[in-house]
């Protein structure tokens, strides 16, 4: 008998029918001799729905004050899926209980909206599957030291899965959503993307924070401390699916060790859009202009990505970097108005149209000439790099946006990543 905890997406829990047929999988599972733990997220639009309402009161600035109360909001819908569920698990003949965070209890830091886990206590829910039961927990949620009903943010329910399997040394945890599994690339670009048996937790963490949208990534982050085996599989599959197949299907996110590392030089690739460049020119070179330039962009919490200095001639420097483009207006305006007259930069510049592509893959470590074959791919297709970026795994680079599909098919190719066991 294994510890299983399966995440349900929003998707997954979109209606009545929908929330049935993840009851007769569940159920499945517990017929089959598991012990099953389940961390559905709210019904789809509901999160939106009900902070929307929010906003029509209150469009103000947060607050302290106003954040505990969004948190407060916000948990309602994870509650009525844990409910809804739990119902419909009694309606198959299993037994079942629902639990919120605050019962488990799952504690927090005071962070609302963004609150991070600090413990979980186990024993309530081992005495439930120790009596038969199902056990239904809400996602995204927990609890403050004071009392108060905290957050963890958007997809935080993949997070708090991963958590509570990682608390109870669950076997496997496996996130359902409305794709069945962790792919090359986006198949929307490439026709050709395939998807992975198997990845890696190092892997998976840097598709995550390079734009893959499948897993959540502080979710990645705690399964791959804790080490906790997730799967990502799909929730529209038919619910009576032969189990053995299903615990076979998706994408295995494991330890390296476990994953071949002669198989792929690169596993997958990931983009963004959502990034833009901003350059000062004519920056003195002296020590310490860097932290001139970016403590006060950490201090506004604008995240900065990829950073470049030019060599310097004449005493000069330019000094360019990436934020995201939601933060590209505000970026602009505090270094034009803050940082340029105390540094002594000649100008500002920016621009909000430009992309990230990457490629990944736990083979590099151990290849050479990988990052040169992605930059002569791009450069025969006539694209320009303006900024790179790299690690032991992965290699970005910084292009004009309007080249990104481009050179994700260009790149997709090259290193024949639609060939199984490329």
């Amino acid at each position: 008998m294994a510890l299983i905890v399966h995440k349900y997406g929003g998707t997954s829990m979109g209606s009545t029918e929908r929330i049935r047929n993840v009851a007769k999988r569940v159920a499945k599972w517990a017929r089959a001799g598991h012990q099953m733990v389940v961390v559905p997220s709210a019904m789809s639009g509901e999160t939106n729905r009900l902070l929307g309402l929010a906003k029509e009161l209150s469009p103000e600035k947060s607050t302290p004050e106003l954040l505990r109360e969004l948190d407060m909001i916000a948990s309602t819908g994870e509650q009525v899926s844990v409910g809804l569920l739990a119902i419909a698990l009694q309606a198959e003949g299993m037994a079942s209980v629902s639990y919120a965070g605050w019962q488990v209890p799952i504690k927090t830091d005071t962070g609302y909206t963004k609150a991070r886990i600090a413990s979980i206590d186990d024993a309530r829910v081992r005495a439930d599957l120790a009596e038969g039961k199902v056990v239904i927990i809400t996602g995204f949620q927990g609890i403050d030291p004071e009392g108060n009903i905290t957050t963890l943010g958007r997809g935080g329910s993949d997070t708090s899965a991963v958590a509570v399997a990682a608390a109870m040394k669950a076997d496997e945890c496996l996130i359902y959503t409305d794709v069945d599994g962790v792919y090359t690339t986006d198949p929307r670009i490439v026709p050709e993307a395939r998807r992975l048996k198997t990845i890696s937790f190092e892997e998976m963490l840097e598709m995550a924070s390079l734009g893959s949208k499948v897993l959540q990534i502080r979710s990645v982050e705690f399964a791959g401390k804790y080490r906790v085996p997730l799967r990502v599989l799909s929730s529209f599959t038919p619910w009576d699916i032969d189990i053995d197949e299903e615990a076979r299907s998706g994408t295995l996110i494991t330890f390296e060790e476990d994953v071949n590392m002669e198989q792929a030089l690169v596993s997958g690739i990931a983009f963004s859009r959502d990034e833009a460049k901003v350059s000062l020119h004519g920056v003195p070179d002296r020590p310490g202009i860097a932290y001139q330039i970016l403590g006060p962009v950490a201090d506004a919490n604008i995240d900065i990505d990829v950073i470049i200095q030019n060599v310097a001639h004449d005493g000069k420097t330019d000094f360019s970097f990436t934020v995201n483009r939601g933060d590209y207006g505000r970026t602009l305006d505090l270094l034009k108005t803050q940082v340029q007259g105390e540094v002594g930069a000649a100008e500002v510049v920016g621009d909000p149209k430009i992309c990230k592509v990457s490629i990944i893959g736990i083979g590099m470590r151990s290849h050479v000439g990988i990052a040169s074959k992605m930059f002569r791919t791009l450069s025969e297709e006539g694209i320009n790099i303006q900024m790179i970026s790299t690690s032991e795994i992965k290699t970005s680079v910084v292009i004009d946006e309007k080249y990104m599909e481009l050179a994700v098919r260009a790149l997709h190719k090259a290193f024949d990543l639609e060939q199984a066991g490329s």
